[in-house]
């Protein structure tokens, strides 16, 4: 309890955390599901740090969220209070450099700079011993006047060699890092948990680089906060704990939404190249008059026109002229043999062998991205080029080696360039498995801790990102169950096919506009598109006389829930996939009433298909793929929007899924389409099967019952 910064812990999150150090302790993984008010982040936190302190580890705590993230760094300052521990908040490159370069440029930038400063300590040391022995040979030392001498002429090549090098690029604020004292910096820094824009204020207020003293600064401490990507990224895991001075075996990963980890990990594992890497790295080569560039050429021309012929031959009539900004996706995959791309690829490549060349244009880039880097070091270009030959040839080698391996799937998409009004595509090899790229951290790492509300079933999450034999625990809502109701609203199912039925859009928004009027405050819409979100706001509007928001492309989410928040007895109305449905809180008034509109199945492409095929193969079951592809995850989105709602024990509140796919009453007619079974037992629990037409008079006695209504109750 030393590192718990608060008088009592909440109802079970002792139970929690014993059972989370125990885990620790022996090295374990940790699989933890808690509902809002089971104080999850501590529940973790607290026995992360006394196992590390016990068994001399580094704790690292990592999400997606921006909000999460700054709810770490609230936890980690109070614990501060309480216990002496050294807590950093990491952060990548690109938000803190002062500069704004890329990390190739910033790489030379740095080596330039030690090297001048460098150059400069040893110059400075010369002059000195040079003054010593002119002091000496005065006083009649004939061997000093003979080692003066030496000096001098090493002192002359050095000021030659200064001269040479500061012409080249050079970081100030990186100099500065190496020759001005930096005690108070690290004082300051060491004193609180500080934040990234923080850290970025205070170095620029000093012309340090602030990014190069956290690297410094966070070797040897207890606890570090930091996004996905510096785990989940292999190469910079491997220097993330480079720079925290440990072995992955000395690090306790705690993730906090872990239910996003398993798309994380699959777009870290993915790799792309598009035909304008491959136009550039042809431009480069035309002007190399290396013998090698004919071969590199000979390759990446192949690989490049059929790239051009795959997308342009799966044009129907009209289909280019519908390209717009966003990738879209074209079939590529066969069944039966090799991916389109490939077999095009292989029919155009005529030379002495695909693999051969290959090995030409990587060399080659090798050279050629090696040449760029000293002419940039050197100040012959302002900017740092990166080797696009050397992108195009990793690609293309990886695409004809690994594209059949399991779990990868090859894709070809296009997009339309707005400033040119061009069509241009790219190739993807898509990771479908993302247990190849999690397996081996959980692996790695002395134990993690995977929590969120929303992590059952425990036996797919496990399986689908690797981890052997974890220790689950769940625990759902601890507020009275009395200051909530959860309705499974039986109006039809929204299929796709469906949608567009007027009697099913009318019985939808009697249904949408009952819950808004019995709602003595704000009521949250999540709805499974953008586009139904839209027709039903267009649809409330006619009938309701609250006030309306849209959650629209292009406007700030945070102005629009403040500006909702702020209102009183208002409809927000948004996607179940966009960024209000999970990780932003409404407590309190913010919002007293969610409902979720149909089931929020992700639009089934090729994709989704592939990364079904890929769990059925991984894990041997007919219907494997559907459930832990599509089925769970969709479940959890829905389980994360009602989570919005009922933030604290005092809050009153109705949740309630329109859809009869969620109800009990239907799992007998319905199937597979029947979603009820997939929420965990205690959930289902509370979901009350309602009609429609009912549910005015059931919120009406509810909130009623709570004095929610401020003054008269509506009429039903």
């Amino acid at each position: 309890m030393r590192f718990f910064p608060y008088e009592q812990p909440y109802e079970n999150q002792r139970e929690a955390m014993d059972r989370i150090h125990n885990s620790l302790t022996r090295g374990q993984d940790v699989l933890f599901e808690g509902a809002c008010g089971t104080g999850k982040t501590l529940s973790a936190l607290v026995p992360a740090l006394e196992v590390a302190r016990e068994q001399d580890k580094t704790v690292v705590i990592t999400t997606n969220v921006h909000q999460q993230m700054r709810q770490f760094v609230a936890e980690a300052r109070a614990i501060t209070r309480e216990e002496d521990i050294r807590a950093i908040v990491f952060k990548g490159k690109s938000s803190m450099c002062h500069i704004d370069v890329g990390y190739e440029e910033c790489q030379a930038l740095r080596d330039n700079t030690r090297a001048v400063v460098d150059t400069e300590r040893d110059k400075r040391q010369l002059e000195r011993r040079q003054r010593e022995l002119l002091a000496e040979s005065q006083d009649g030392d004939g061997g000093a006047a003979d080692a003066r001498s030496a000096v001098m002429d090493e002192l002359e090549t050095l000021e030659e060699r200064l001269e040479d090098l500061e012409e080249q690029n050079v970081c100030d604020y990186y100099r500065n890092n190496l020759t001005e004292d930096t005690d108070e910096f690290f004082g300051w820094l060491y004193e609180d948990v500080r934040t990234p824009d923080e850290i970025y204020e205070y170095a620029e207020s000093q012309q340090f680089c602030g990014y190069e003293l956290l690297k410094e600064g966070i070797e040897g401490v207890d606890l570090v906060v930091c996004n996905y990507h510096h785990l989940l990224d292999s190469t910079i895991r491997e220097q993330f704990f480079r720079w925290l001075g440990r072995d992955p075996e000395d690090v306790i990963a705690v993730f906090d939404e872990a239910h996003n980890v398993e798309d994380a990990a699959r777009e870290h594992a993915t790799r792309t190249c598009s035909e304008r890497t491959v136009d550039s790295a042809l431009d480069e080569l035309a002007d190399s008059d290396d013998p090698r560039s004919e071969d590199a050429s000979n390759v990446l021309s192949a690989f490049h026109r059929a790239l051009v012929e795959t997308y342009e031959d799966s044009f129907g009539f009209g289909d280019r002229e519908g390209i717009g900004e966003n990738w879209t996706d074209v079939s590529i995959a066969n069944e039966d043999r090799k991916d389109d791309l490939t077999l095009e690829f292989l029919q155009r490549y005529s030379g002495r062998g695909i693999e051969d060349d290959l090995e030409a244009a990587m060399k080659l880039g090798q050279e050629l991205d090696e040449e760029y880097e000293e002419a940039y070091r050197e100040g012959e270009t302002a900017t740092r080029t990166e080797c696009q030959t050397l992108q195009a040839a990793a690609f293309v080698s990886a695409w004809m080696n690994e594209g059949a391996t399991e779990g990868l799937y090859p894709v070809v998409a296009v997009t339309r360039d707005a400033g040119t009004d061009e069509v241009y595509g790219r190739a993807e090899l898509y990771s479908c498995l993302p247990r190849q790229v999690t397996g081996r951290l959980f692996d790695d790492v002395f134990a993690t801790v995977l929590m969120s509300a929303t992590l059952q079933p425990f036996d797919v999450t496990a399986n689908v990102l690797g981890l052997e034999d974890p220790v689950t625990m769940a625990y759902g809502l601890q507020f009275p169950a009395d200051r909530r109701r959860t309705y499974a609203v039986e109006t039809p199912p929204l299929f796709s096919s469906d949608r567009d039925d007027p009697a099913v859009q009318e019985t939808v928004t009697d249904a949408i506009h009952d819950a808004a009027r019995m709602t003595p405050g704000n009521t949250l819409a999540f709805f499974p598109n953008y586009g139904e979100a839209e027709r039903y706001a267009d649809r409330l509007e006619r009938r309701s006389e609250k006030t309306v928001y849209r959650d629209e492309p292009g406007e700030s989410v945070e102005g629009l829930r403040k500006r909702f928040v702020a209102d009183d007895g208002a409809v927000l109305c948004t996607s179940l996939w966009g960024t209000l449905a999970e990780g932003v809180s409404f407590d309190g008034d913010d919002a007293q009433t969610v409902l979720v509109v149909g089931v929020p199945y992700p639009h089934l492409d090729d994709r989704a298909e592939a990364v079904q095929e890929a769990y059925d193969a991984a894990f041997e079951g007919t219907e494997t793929g559907w459930r832990y592809a599509v089925e769970i995850p969709t479940v959890r989105k829905t389980r994360q929007a009602l989570g919005r709602v009922i933030r604290s024990p005092e809050d009153v509140g109705v949740r309630a899924l329109l859809d009869r796919r969620y109800s009990r009453s239907a799992k007998s007619d319905l199937g597979r389409y029947s979603v009820n079974g997939t929420f965990p037992h205690e959930e289902r629990e509370e979901l009350i099967d309602i009609a429609p037409e009912k549910l005015k008079f059931a919120m009406l006695n509810f909130y009623g019952g709570h004095d929610a209504y401020d003054g008269e109750q509506p009429a039903p």
